[in-house]
């Protein structure tokens, strides 16, 4: 039973890269043929939200960290 999930993760990783680059590839082509940028800068601040959240948490998690060796 273990092996077949096991398996199954490995197909679904091995797909999901391919399902990814057509929606940029669609993505590209929806916004290219837009006259008006008001939809091409929405996606960038979409994207720019979503870069920055890891951040975040990352740099907070590190902040607590060393603030619990500091008094420790």
């Amino acid at each position: 039973m273990k092996k077949v999930i096991i398996v199954g993760i490995i197909i679904c990783l091995f797909l999901f890269p391919k399902e990814i680059e057509a929606q940029c590839a669609m993505c590209r082509a929806a916004l290219e043929s837009e006259a008006d940028t008001s939809q091409a800068e929405g996606i960038n601040n979409g994207i720019v939200y979503l870069m920055a959240i890891p951040y975040l948490l990352v740099g907070g998690l590190f902040y607590f960290i060393y603030r619990r060796l500091r008094n420790s």
